[in-house]
């Protein structure tokens, strides 16, 4: 039986965790916290799940199929993992990022659709789009339970088989290589065919990353709103120019509204975590031009957690050494993809298929397109 550790119980490293217990292999999950623990990105009440990644199709592909994962999940763990909310896209320009993500999803045969900016009406209890060029229907997208999620498919990975270890993990230095094969868990080495060290923001800490990953604080807000801005029922949007997005209130946490505009440096694991006066204020600019009956709507539930990100916002699956693999630079569009990332990576590590070349150790292009404009405050 082919044996692999994983390190890191956030959603790819327990998804992965899952998929390959399911499929024969042996394997430990190192977590050094607890699967769904606050420092966690994965451990966010929500993320967002959408197909729109401008002109590429491949993460398109995979967002749909992600979508059946994700149900799938839900209907194994007896509880609704996923709401199908619907998501409205923001576009400010007839030919930006908008117009090339509806091209490549009438390409793919995924249900969108091309709205007036009058139609947001329909949408939300109050809606101001005089500054849009159109709207982007995705009617098959929506919002996922996030740190729920997260702790039901470590739940159910433990139920396939899956050894978890609550342990700190370290590489252990290589002979001829400069990883081994191994982990050190609290001073005892664990061997396998294969480590996948899946760990996010703690990743530049275990590895010599240069500039190819950087931690930034985000700080996430969720205001109190009447009951009409309940999801399911008003659906999510993304304001893909001004780096914002959200959506109705779930499980009674509030109106996510957040801007994506990256913050400064981070510490996942000694960082304070409290959120910065001026975001709140961002955000309120933004609810007061988009959403102006919420402008003073309090804040019921803020979290701080961080991004991990590659210079391009493409993602990190490599091999460092023999049988060593990083998993990573997920942050902002990585948790949705989950389930159909772990059987995409549980092939590679098969040896049924190298990675895209776009997901390895080159010299990278900064761009941010496909999360959001890439605003940077």
């Amino acid at each position: 039986m082919k044996s692999v550790i994983v390190v890191g119980a956030g959603i790819w490293g327990s998804s992965l965790a899952l998929r390959l217990a399911e499929t024969g292999w042996r394997v430990t999950l190192v977590e050094q916290h607890k699967p769904g623990h606050v420092r966690q990105a994965s451990a966010g009440e929500t993320r967002l799940l959408r197909c729109s990644h401008g002109a590429d199709d491949w993460y398109a592909r995979l967002a749909w199929k992600a979508r059946d994962g994700w149900r799938r999940l839900g209907e194994r763990a007896g509880e609704e993992l996923y709401h199908e909310a619907g998501m409205l896209w923001f576009a400010g320009t007839p030919d930006g990022w908008e117009s090339a993500s509806a091209r490549v999803l009438k390409n793919l045969d995924i249900p969108c659709e091309v709205l007036d900016p009058a139609d947001g009406a329909r949408f939300f209890p109050d809606f101001r789009g005089d500054d849009l060029s159109f709207l982007l229907w995705e009617p098959k997208a929506g919002v996922i339970r996030a740190r729920r999620a997260t702790q039901v498919t470590a739940r159910l990975a433990e139920a396939a088989g899956v050894r978890l270890v609550r342990a700190r993990a370290v590489p252990v230095a290589g002979a001829e290589s400069p990883y081994a094969c191994a982990v050190d868990v609290d001073g005892e080495v664990l061997r396998a065919d294969r480590v996948v060290w899946a760990c996010g923001a703690w990743l530049p800490r275990l590895f010599d990353l240069g500039d190819q990953l950087t931690v930034t604080k985000q700080d996430t807000l969720h205001f109190a709103v009447p009951a009409a801005w309940t999801t399911p029922g008003t659906p999510a949007w993304v304001d893909y120019g001004a780096s914002a997005y959200g959506h109705g209130d779930v499980d009674g946490v509030g109106m996510k509204a957040t801007s994506d505009v990256e913050g400064g440096p981070f510490d996942p694991e000694d960082g304070e975590r409290v959120v910065d006066p001026a975001g709140i204020e961002r955000v309120r600019a933004y609810l007061r031009r988009r959403f102006p009956s919420l402008a003073e709507a309090p804040v019921l539930f803020s979290q701080v957690c961080q991004y991990a990100l590659t210079p391009d916002a493409e993602w990190i699956v490599a091999q460092t050494s023999p049988g060593v693999w990083l998993l990573g630079g997920d942050s902002g569009h990585g948790f949705k993809h989950a389930p159909a990332l772990a059987e995409y990576v549980a092939g590679v590590l098969d040896g049924a298929y190298e990675p895209e070349p776009r997901f390895g150790p080159h010299d990278r292009v900064p761009s941010r397109g496909l999360r959001t404009s890439g605003d940077t405050g």
